[in-house]
């Protein structure tokens, strides 16, 4: 009782196809397949670029202009700062 066996199966089988017909049971499957070809065709797509990146034309190089003077960044650690207490300790 808690399984079927091959009778029940082609008993329900017989039944689908006699409610439903063959045609609209065909029409139904062809629908699936279609739409799990669709779905392996987009998972698939997804992992190709959609269009390869344009070329970017190569960068302008100018000559270094010697007159363009650079500031330098002090090192926070090298700078002396003054020490706050000093005042208090000459007093």
């Amino acid at each position: 009782m808690g399984s079927f066996s091959i009778w029940h199966w082609l008993i329900v089988l017989v039944i689908v196809l006699v409610v439903f017909g063959t045609k609209r049971l065909t029409g139904g499957a062809k629908d699936i397949g279609n739409a799990v070809k669709e779905f392996k065709k987009g998972m698939r797509d997804e992992d190709k670029p959609d269009a390869p990146p344009e070329a970017l034309p190569p960068p302008v190089l100018r000559p270094v202009d010697p007159t363009i003077h650079t500031t330098t960044i002090p090192d926070p650690e090298a700078v002396q700062r003054p020490d706050p207490d000093a005042q208090r300790r000459d007093q």
